[in-house]
């Protein structure tokens, strides 16, 4: 090899071996951004089924062709109901409250996991909160309970055991696992801590089977409801749904589909599909296959309309961003204006991160069942 095959050869080797640009550095061409091409084609979809109404007449028309439209995207739901088979675990005394830990049947091979909180100082039958967990522990972050199982009185963690606050407010709470949290995990996901969720992979299974996690999740509050109906101590006609975060994703499809919910109380939730899970990483299951294609997130939760609904947001939430959070929120207003209804919908932001925050919420939730 002569020197001058020598030289190409050094020179081939500088080439091939300088560096390329650092990963983290903004891309000179945002064709390489696939969250701004999702942005672009989101904002070419139609959008079929959004909110144009201008009189209740025609708003109501749009709440049944688009409520019909999110059952066939969520999957669907059974047609028949199967028995519940309700058992009760355990039950404990509190000082203001007690507490029945149960189990019964949302399917026949589904079982669902949840405790009943009574407050001791109203008397029955009592209004009732549903309330559903975020991602986290599951049900046990909000009724009291630590990682190590035990009782605590200190309200820790991002979910600050609102389901007691209900009780503390006068309200009976059914506080239910959904599933993938908590008890509900596959033993790969449990083997992995308190706090691995299993939404992963069951969520995305939901998806390979024409169905959605979020479907799953508002079914098992339709049954809770049913199973509420068989307590006679719990007031069936005065039933509401709470829940923060993942809890409030399935607060507000469960709102939207299910009339026999009189309230709701949306907290960490509501915002835009475009700016929270087509912008920020977000868990699997909150995804519903070609919803905007439909609607967005503002559309889902006038569903509830004229219902009372209630919505915070910490003006801190790096997952759920404020200014979509209070945008939404605009849009939603409007819808209940056209109901007739203005007033029955309400939002507090907050000082705070992502969290239960409940100081507006929860006397919004008592006065509303009349507690």
């Amino acid at each position: 090899m002569t020197r001058r095959d020598l030289g190409k050869l050094a020179i081939l080797m500088q080439t091939s071996t300088t560096p390329l640009p650092a990963q983290s550095a903004a891309p000179q061409n945002v064709e390489l951004d696939p969250v701004l091409y999702t942005h672009k084609l989101a904002s070419a979809v139609p959008q079929r089924l959004a909110f144009r109404a201008n009189t209740r007449p025609e708003a109501e028309k749009w709440q049944r062709d688009l409520r019909a439209k999110l059952v066939e995207l969520l999957g669907g739901f059974p047609a028949t109901r199967g028995a519940l088979e309700p058992q009760t675990i355990e039950t404990r005394e509190f000082p203001g409250y007690v507490r029945e830990k149960f189990m019964f049947h949302s399917r026949p091979d589904t079982a669902v996991v949840g405790y009943l909180l009574a407050p001791k100082t109203q008397k029955a039958p009592f209004a009732t909160m549903i309330c559903v967990p975020g991602h986290g522990r599951g049900v046990d972050d909000i009724v009291g309970i630590d990682a190590k199982g035990q009782d605590r009185t200190n309200k820790d963690g991002y979910q600050h055991d609102f389901a007691i606050q209900a009780v503390e407010h006068g309200m009976a709470a059914v506080a239910i696992e959904p599933m993938g949290f908590g008890c509900r995990r596959d033993p790969n996901n449990k083997s992995k801590g308190l706090d691995k969720s299993a939404c992963e992979p069951s969520a995305g299974a939901a998806l390979l089977l024409g169905q959605t996690m979020i479907g799953w999740r508002v079914y098992d509050v339709m049954r809770t409801i049913d199973w509420i109906e068989t307590r006679k101590e719990l007031d069936s006609k005065r039933v509401g749904c709470m829940g923060i975060s993942g809890g409030g994703t399935c607060t507000t499809f469960s709102a939207a589909l299910e009339p026999r919910i009189k309230v709701a109380m949306i907290s960490g939730y509501l915002n835009t599909f475009r700016d929270s899970i087509m912008s920020v990483p977000h868990c699997v299951d909150n995804y519903v296959p070609g919803i905007l294609h439909w609607a967005e997130m503002y559309d889902v939760a006038g569903l509830i309309a004229p219902r009372p609904v209630f919505i915070e947001s910490g003006e801190k939430d790096k997952i759920f961003p404020i200014a979509a959070s209070r945008a939404s929120f605009e849009r939603l207003k409007k819808m209940y204006e056209v109901f007739g209804a203005g007033g029955a919908a309400e939002q507090e932001t907050f000082d705070g991160p992502h969290s239960f925050w409940g100081r507006r919420g929860l006397p919004f939730l008592a006065k509303n069942l009349s507690v």
